[in-house]
C-alpha cells in the first residue's frame, strides 16, 4: 500500500482565532477535496505563532518558525492561503513567505533543496480584485524554494466591487469556485502522487 500523502494548510489570515476568517472557510473546503483523493490534511493559522522576521530557518529567542517549518517539511502538499488586502497578499503570507526562503540554502540526505518533490496550491480571498497578481507573487516564490505547481493549481474568490459581502458570508459555494477547488484538488494529489513515486534527480 502507499503511503498516506497528507496536506498542510497555512492560513495567513490577520485574524487570530478563533475568529471568523474566510480564507478559513475556502482552506477548509480545499483540505475536504484534497481528502476525497486520500490525501489528509490540517490547518494552521500563521497569526497564532510567534515568527520573528528574517530569512533564517530559526531566529531564535521566540521563534515558532521551526515548529512549523517541521510540518511543512512533513506534509506532501502545502495549500497556501491569504485574503487581499489593498490588491497584495497578507502581510503576515509575506512573512511565512520570507521565512522559506531559509530552504535555498537546505538539502535533504540526497543533496536536493528540502522542497523538492513536494506540491503548492494557492487560495486566495477578498472583496476586491487582485487575486491573478496574488497568485502570480505567490507561485514565482513557491517555486523559488523548491515546491511544484500543478496545472491550474489556485482557488480564488473576488467579491464585486465596493460592497462588503465576505466569502465566510456567502450562502452557498460559488460553482465556479467548487469547480476550480476539485480541479486544484484533483491535480495536486496526482503530482504529488508522482513525486513521491519518483523524485525529482539529483541535479
Amino acid at each position: 500500500m502507499d503511503a498516506q500523502l497528507t496536506a498542510l494548510a497555512i492560513n495567513c489570515t490577520l485574524k487570530p482565532s478563533p475568529a471568523d476568517s474566510s480564507s478559513e472557510v475556502l482552506g477548509r473546503q480545499i483540505l475536504k477535496a484534497l481528502a476525497e483523493h486520500g490525501i489528509i490534511g490540517t490547518m494552521v493559522r500563521a497569526v497564532d505563532h510567534t515568527l520573528l522576521p528574517g530569512v533564517g530557518k530559526d531566529m531564535g529567542q521566540d521563534d515558532e518558525w521551526p515548529a512549523l517549518r517541521a510540518k511543512v517539511l512533513g506534509a506532501d502538499v502545502l495549500v497556501f492561503l491569504t485574503p487581499t488586502w489593498l490588491g497584495q497578499h497578507s502581510s503576515v503570507a509575506q512573512r511565512v513567505l520570507e521565512r522559506l526562503d531559509a530552504e535555498l540554502s537546505e538539502t535533504d540526505a540526497r543533496g536536493r533543496p528540502t522542497l523538492f518533490d513536494k506540491v503548492a496550491i494557492a487560495g486566495i480571498v477578498g472583496n476586491e480584485d487582485g487575486a491573478h497578481h496574488i497568485a502570480a507573487i505567490l507561485f514565482q516564490s513557491l517555486d523559488d524554494v523548491g515546491f511544484s505547481i500543478p496545472a491550474q493549481g489556485s482557488v480564488y474568490w473576488n467579491g464585486e466591487a465596493m460592497q462588503q459581502t465576505d466569502y465566510k458570508d456567502l450562502p452557498a459555494t460559488p460553482e465556479k469556485v467548487a469547480q476550480a477547488t476539485a480541479t486544484a484538488a484533483a491535480n495536486a494529489a496526482h503530482l504529488a502522487r508522482l513525486l513521491r513515486g519518483q523524485g525529482y534527480p539529483i541535479g
